[in-house]
């Protein structure tokens, strides 16, 4: 008995024996995920919220720090500066961004004061003396900028990492000297870095939920993150359309979510797992697209009135603004109508002429298509014959349809002639190259005739109403305003009118080029009637208008511009980069240069390189864990390994998913493209560091955090040493050339050295120097914008200023400044417009009366404004400074699919003897959006695009 009672006891476990780590191993039997603990960031240790503080103010002091320099525009802010005065002044312009980070900068302006009036035209104009509040609207992107750390800490403890690696993390994000640079100016990058790290911490503690099991399922916690996600994804799309990338991140790892609980038969029954289904649905997707239209719908209340980007939308969204609305017209188009006609697949606008002639073949009058609407888009509809009186004989005139009663309608098939109201012309086409489009498929369309000449057979169109595309039974077999499509196909040669996405040149004020066609695509044939007056119609005839296309429609049709506009920018630009080359920081933007200062986007190649390390780190791991797993190894058995491939994986898709799409456009790209992906490249680089120093066992580091903490401080202290480096090109702080040569590591890295001062102290001589200047001047030495006189007014005739002769020169001898310490002060300013012979001969004001009316005169030079001192001396403004940043061109309301074409050097000046009416000086003062590429008024080059 004591035997066997020995025995029994010798095969008892002794439970003290048995390893701690033997308890606390249970395999999970639903869909928790192993390993996982709570990491609830609203339940944190009081010592982390301190630490969290402390990033916080770092990062407010880092951002803030002489956020007043430089006190005039700087690169994209000539684009999202100029956009906050067209909101307070509600006038519609067009972009590629969606609205709600401009929505928060106008806010921040108009609570700052900000009226509109200053327009943000030029980089470099001041701020200062038209008292713009910049700095507070600096703010808003500044505040954005200083979150992004503490959102950066939070997000890295919900993944479970230590207080010492968080930290890290946030002084990362404080010290990366290319999100400081966008963080303190008026620009888009940093809201969006802030929506898009609000997304990640969301999912994060969303996921971080979800892994704990159906415990934790359906928790006001657990809906709490995962409606917040959705908040975040639409605010991150709605600052940007790179938030799409975000979606895509967000929507892979829901999709891998369901797929696991669909394979959780024991816990998860049908039911339950509809439930998880709608519930992500109306989180994920129903809240995002809310959000998203709802800020198109902030957006449309604000911009009511017509503006300089109402030209991309169709008539329907156009009539839906103020002053733009269209009176009812009589349906029924007859012979004899006065009718506008508008071209259908392009936003080019109106059947168009003027009285400018081609200066290369037929050299007959223009026809364009011209965006606005204006007296010289009326065309009378005549037909080939002329009308019969009573006593059979033919009425001559081309008023003659006007005594017809009733009006003859104009039926599919007919045969009809354009006679242009105010020209006197006919719409003509022939087998003439056009002078831009020079196919063999495409003919030339001129104006042709005079007043009392009865035309040819060339001015013969044969109207072919196309039936799929109009509206009702009646349009499909007679033309009708606004219902009726249809192509005008030219009876003697078979081609038809056609017009597409190509700019005449400067001769054309640039409008858009109109051909008929042999072959041309349908969509460009199209055309309709939408303007239409006739004598004989009386007013109770049938009227039409646009239909009001409603929010949905406004909402879609924009969606739509913006996407096309989007997709256009494919033009070089000087300080554009490709996305292989971001990784490595390979070169930056040049955003800004003044007074031997400069502000270059550049990041800290420190955290820049180590973050992209990584990745690559990473990536290796993976490659080595699927050989391995395809080699039977157990290495996902081990919780803490297949966390670190989770955890860091579910980072490093972040990454790509931010970065590698970049890969597949065309357009215009920047650096500053790649800063979402870099945030989730430094989650990647101290999520890893994370696991080394704390987590993965057997190595010594996880007994020994003091290791961790000292790695962790060592590096952030490259960082900062990095970031000092760097920083006179983020805050524009003197620098020296010296100083600047040392840390230009590479050739590619092109800002210019030569740039700054060869001593600091030669900064602070020339600060006196500017002192004393401001002091002893009445007024600035450099006249603002507002002081060059503005493009002559409608009738005006333009001056012709030529080239002077060689050898003479273009301004007069300027004498020499007052000794030093003399006050300069500018008592007036003589502004005129000189106008000058075709040999440069100054002429007289009797011989430009006498001129006027018998020649063009065509704007060579700007005008110049003398600056001159108390004794009458003119005062040599000193030169511009160089450096300033080439417009960027991701952002503005500008048809970047119509494509311009240069004008040939030897292509001849027109005849300056032609007659020039009074629309010629309205047509060139239309704002050049068709080019390509966004224009600011400078473009500070469109920061763009996402």
């Amino acid at each position: 008995m004591a035997k066997s009672t020995k025995s029994a006891r010798a095969v008892t476990p002794d439970p003290v024996r048995i390893p701690q780590s033997k308890k606390i191993v249970s395999k999970p039997t639903d869909y928790t995920s192993e390993g996982v603990e709570d990491h609830d960031i609203f339940l944190l240790p009081g010592s982390d919220y301190q630490v969290m503080i402390l990033a916080t103010v770092m990062a407010a002091v880092v951002r803030l720090f002489r956020i007043y320099q430089p006190s005039s525009v700087v690169f994209d802010e000539v684009h999202f500066g100029g956009f906050a005065s067209k909101y307070i002044k509600g006038k519609f312009f067009m972009d590629v961004h969606p609205p709600l980070a401009k929505l928060l900068l106008t806010l921040a302006g108009w609570l700052a004061g900000f009226d509109g009036e200053f327009d943000f035209k030029d980089i470099g104009k001041d701020y200062l003396e038209p008292g713009v509040p910049y700095v507070a609207m600096r703010m808003l992107p500044a505040v954005c900028g200083i979150l992004l750390a503490p959102t950066m800490f939070l997000t890295l403890k919900a993944i479970g990492c230590r207080t010492t690696t968080a930290f890290m993390g946030a002084c990362l994000i404080i010290f990366e000297n290319g999100l400081l640079t966008q963080a303190r100016l008026i620009l888009l990058d940093s809201p969006l870095m802030i929506m898009t790290a609000f997304t990640g911490l969301s999912w994060i503690s969303f996921m971080n939920q979800h892994e704990q099991g159906p415990s934790k399922a359906f928790q006001p916690t657990w809906w709490f993150w995962l409606a917040m996600t959705g908040l975040g994804l639409g605010a991150t799309v709605s600052v940007k359309w790179v938030g799409l990338f975000t979606i895509a991140w967000v929507g892979s790892l829901t999709v891998l979510q369901l797929w696991i609980l669909l394979g959780d038969v024991k816990t998860v029954t049908p039911r339950l797992f509809a439930k998880h289904l709608v519930a992500r649905i109306f989180c994920l997707i129903v809240i995002p697209l809310t959000f998203y239209m709802a800020m198109f719908g902030i957006h449309f209340l604000c911009l009511v009135n017509p503006g300089d980007g109402d030209g991309f939308m169709s008539s329907e969204f156009q009539a839906t603004l103020n002053s733009k609305a269209m009176q009812d017209v009589p349906v029924d188009v007859a012979f004899g109508s006065r009718v506008s006609i508008r071209h259908h697949n392009t936003q080019g606008g109106y059947l168009h002429s003027h009285n400018l002639m081609y200066p290369t073949g037929s050299k007959q009058q223009q026809i364009t298509l011209y965006p606005h609407k204006d007296e010289n888009n009326v065309w009378l509809l005549e037909n080939m014959t002329q009308p019969l009186d009573i006593n059979g004989e033919p009425i001559n005139g081309s008023l003659a349809w006007d005594t017809i009663s009733p009006p003859t309608f104009i039926k599919d098939g007919d045969t009809i002639k354009l006679y242009h109201m105010t020209t006197n012309r006919r719409l003509h086409s022939h087998d003439v190259r056009p002078p831009v489009t020079e196919a063999d498929w495409q003919n030339e369309v001129s104006a042709y005739g005079y007043e009392g000449f009865e035309g040819d057979a060339n001015d013969y169109f044969r109207v072919e109403i196309i039936k799929s595309m109009s509206d009702g039974e009646e349009s499909k077999n007679r033309v009708r305003t606004i219902q009726t499509k249809f192509k005008l196909v030219h009876v003697m040669t078979g081609c038809v009118l056609f017009s597409h996405k190509v700019k005449l040149p400067e001769w054309a004020s640039e409008q858009q080029e109109v051909t008929c066609a042999k072959g041309g695509t349908l969509p460009n044939s199209v055309w309709y009637v939408e303007q239409n007056e006739h004598p004989g119609l009386g007013e109770s005839a049938e009227k039409v208008n646009y239909r009001n296309p409603g929010f949905f429609g406004k909402f879609w049709e924009l969606q739509k511009v913006m996407w096309n506009t989007n997709a256009g920018l494919v033009e070089s630009h000087a300080w554009d980069s490709r996305p292989p080359s971001w990784p490595i920081l390979k070169r930056g933007i040049n955003f800004w240069g003044k007074d031997n200062r400069q502000i270059y986007l550049i990041g800290n190649p420190i955290i820049w390189w180590s973050s992209s390390l990584a990745i690559v780190v990473y990536v290796l791991f993976k490659g080595l864990a699927v050989l391995r797993w395809q080699r039977s190894c157990n290495d996902y058995s081990n919780p803490i390994f297949k966390r670190f491939d989770y955890e860091v994986g579910t980072m490093v898709l972040g990454w790509a998913f931010h970065y590698f799409p970049f890969y597949l456009m065309q357009r215009q790209l920047f650096l500053h493209h790649y800063f979402p992906a870099l945030y989730f490249a430094v989650m990647a680089l101290c999520h890893i560091y994370d696991f080394i120093t704390s987590r993965i066992p057997g190595i010594g580091l996880r007994e020994n955090p003091l290791f961790g903490r000292l790695g962790a401080t060592v590096f952030v202290a490259l960082s900062v040493v990095a970031f000092a480096l760097y920083s006179p090109l983020a805050y524009g702080n003197p620098w020296t050339q010296s100083a600047c040569n040392k840390v230009k590591l590479f050739d590619s890295w092109d800002w210019d050295c030569n740039t700054f001062l060869t001593e600091y102290s030669q900064y602070s001589t020339q600060s006196i120097h500017a002192n004393a200047d401001v002091h002893k001047t009445s007024s600035p030495l450099i006249p603002s914008e507002a002081a060059v006189p503005p493009p002559p007014a409608a009738g005006e005739q333009k001056p012709i200023i030529e080239q002077p002769p060689a050898g003479i020169s273009e301004a007069p001898p300027l004498v020499s400044p007052p000794p030093a310490g003399m006050a300069q002060s500018v008592v007036s300013r003589e502004e005129k417009v000189e106008y000058r012979d075709q040999d440069g001969n100054l002429l007289s004001p009797e011989q430009v009366k006498e001129l006027e009316g018998k020649v063009s005169f065509k704007t060579r030079y700007e005008t110049r404004t003398r600056l001159v001192d108390a004794q009458g001396n003119e005062i040599n403004p000193p030169p511009e400074a160089a450096g300033v940043a080439p417009p960027h061109p991701d952002v503005e309301g500008v048809d970047s699919s119509t494509i311009g074409k240069a004008e040939p050097e030897s292509q001849a000046e027109p005849n300056a003897q032609k007659e020039v009416k009074a629309d010629e000086s309205k047509e060139e003062s239309i704002a050049k959006s068709d080019t390509g590429a966004a224009k600011p008024a400078s473009e500070g080059n469109e920061a763009t695009a996402n």
